[in-house]
């Protein structure tokens, strides 16, 4: 098998042979006059033929030159078809999503009605998933994660940032039962009706022990004080959903992501018993192979998701105000 000439020159040759200019080659080929002459003078010595009688204003196939052509066009227009497939969508009235089931079902999923409305001719598949899932088969369209935004082989794009915060249900501070709560608006926690520490310290504690809370718990814990007690935590997840559940049956206090919680505190069914928070290291990403992000339906639903989450911004805004939260 002789050895292939490279393939700068054998482009050099088509761009060549089918302007019949190397002036016209080298500007579509954004190189210069010289350089085109010279990889066609490579590849011919290497052939050991003449390919172009080189004329005053233009260039001519010689017998050989005629004779390769063909087959050099036929294998360019290969390679780019096959390039080409790979950037297309395998199923373009189909959007597959993985996303960490906490986010899917408490904020993804119950807004997802106005993006269908507008794609109706979309079909959306979600599969919640605490690890992130394989693009490999292609089947996969894009995943939101929660995490440092390193995905070895894939694209990452910031989609917003969170905060933790301590919650608890409102009957673990005033005293009243859930089903009491209902009978009456409660008022947001002022200064004078903030819980003491040693209130705090009686509190249950729920812990998220899913990988992004592993540093910041203990952080929050010694803000709080609570470390002084000695206890171990009553409940431990690795769900931040069942996390939630745990808070809305008031079965404890713990430190949760604003973007999971923040319309429970805007409904009062949660409360945030002392005005502070911490930022993550993890922020929402979404993940996927590169020329993913170019498909047109992974375009227009990264353009709606990204008027959605605005929405999280500007209540946390409001709730720092809200909290005295500097």
């Amino acid at each position: 098998m002789p050895r292939l000439p490279s393939l700068k020159a054998l482009q050099a040759f088509r761009h060549a042979a089918e302007t019949k200019s190397f002036k016209l080659a080298a500007e579509q080929l954004f190189v210069s006059q010289a350089a085109i002459s010279q990889q066609i003078k490579t590849l011919e010595q290497q052939l050991g033929v003449t390919l172009f009688y080189r004329r005053t204003r233009e260039v001519e196939l010689t017998s050989e030159g005629q004779q390769l052509l063909p087959y050099i066009s036929k294998a360019f227009i290969s390679l780019e078809q096959g390039v080409s497939h790979l950037n297309d969508d395998p199923n373009p009235h189909r959007l597959t999503l993985s996303s960490l089931p906490s986010f899917a079902s408490r904020w993804l999923v119950p807004r997802l009605g106005s993006f269908q409305a507008k794609e109706e001719s979309l079909n959306i598949h979600i599969s919640p998933s605490i690890k992130l899932d394989s693009f490999d088969d292609n089947l996969l369209d894009l995943a939101i994660r929660f995490g440092e935004g390193n995905y070895p082989g894939l694209s990452s794009k910031l989609l917003m940032r969170d905060y933790m915060i301590p919650v608890c249900h409102p009957s673990l501070i005033n005293n009243r039962r859930p089903a009491e709560e209902q009978l009456e608006e409660l008022p947001l926690l002022t200064h004078e009706r903030r819980p003491t520490e040693e209130q705090l310290r009686m509190l249950p504690l729920l812990m998220d022990d899913s990988p992004d809370m592993t540093d910041l718990w203990p952080l929050i814990d010694t803000v709080l004080g609570l470390s002084k007690t000695g206890k171990g935590p009553r409940l431990q997840v690795s769900d931040s959903n069942i996390l939630v559940e745990a808070l809305l049956s008031g079965q404890g206090l713990a430190a949760a992501r604003f973007s999971l919680v923040y319309e429970l505190l805007e409904r009062k069914q949660l409360i945030c018993p002392v005005p502070i928070y911490l930022p993550t290291h993890f922020s929402y990403y979404l993940v996927a192979p590169p020329h993913h992000f170019n498909r047109p339906k992974v375009q227009r639903f990264e353009h709606w998701l990204r008027q959605q989450t605005e929405g999280i911004s500007q209540s946390w805004e409001q709730f720092k105000q809200q909290q005295k939260i500097v």
